[in-house]
């Protein structure tokens, strides 16, 4: 099966929007710490009161909380999507907290214009979807702070013997848009090109990577 192209993870997130948020936390019954590696990749951004953030594909907006925890309220949070449902989901949390400090873009995340200066960008389980991660992570090189942060949380193929578990893994999370061919997008190593401080390291047996880049 092929990788799915930006309209067709549109089309799959949108199906899952309305009950995304728990089938999400189900992966913790095979010991998967996803709230856990979120708020890991939170923290690696070093964030201070009043600093703007950009989320690369936000979702329902699960990370918020977390964000806010650090920015407080003047801070800002810009959180993009490709997926007009998710973001509805996200919008509701805003209002449900009220937080007055939070944006939003509907769109491919390689359409948008990271703001000049932001402090921060990272993304959760989402840039590997995008063919032009590349694109992205050199775009958010040029608009990041001097000193700002990104960050980016995903899957990867572990190497080891532990690779006979990938098709269980794939399989496992082939709903949310996962596939083997994404095997071949390495946006860890966009990070290490164009940020002059990077860092790596592995969770889940290797299943899963943070990568955190500085701009200098």
């Amino acid at each position: 099966m092929s990788v799915l192209s930006p309209k067709e993870v549109a089309d799959l997130y949108r199906k899952r929007a309305e009950n995304y948020d728990i089938s999400a936390s189900l992966y913790y019954l095979i010991g998967f710490r996803f709230h856990h590696y979120r708020a890991l990749t939170i923290d690696s951004l070093d964030l201070r009161k009043g600093d703007t953030v950009v989320e690369l594909g936000c979702g329902t907006g699960l990370n918020f909380p977390l964000l806010q925890e650090k920015i407080g309220d003047e801070g800002k949070i810009i959180g993009v999507d490709i997926t007009d449902k998710m973001l509805e989901k996200a919008r509701e949390r805003v209002r449900k907290n009220n937080w007055n400090n939070v944006e939003f873009f509907h769109g491919d995340v390689a359409q948008y214009n990271i703001p000049d200066g932001v402090d921060a960008v990272f993304s959760t389980f989402a840039l590997t979807l995008s063919p032009d991660y590349d694109m992205v992570i050199r775009n958010c090189s040029e608009s990041l702070k001097k000193g700002g942060r990104i960050a980016i949380l995903d899957f990867r193929m572990p190497e080891g013997y532990i690779r006979f578990l990938a098709p269980l893994m794939i399989l496992l999370t082939k709903p949310f848009g996962v596939r083997k061919e994404l095997r071949h997008r390495h946006p860890w190593e966009s990070v290490e090109m164009y940020f002059q401080r990077s860092s790596l390291s592995e969770m889940y047996w290797g299943f899963v990577y943070l990568s955190v880049g500085i701009k200098d």
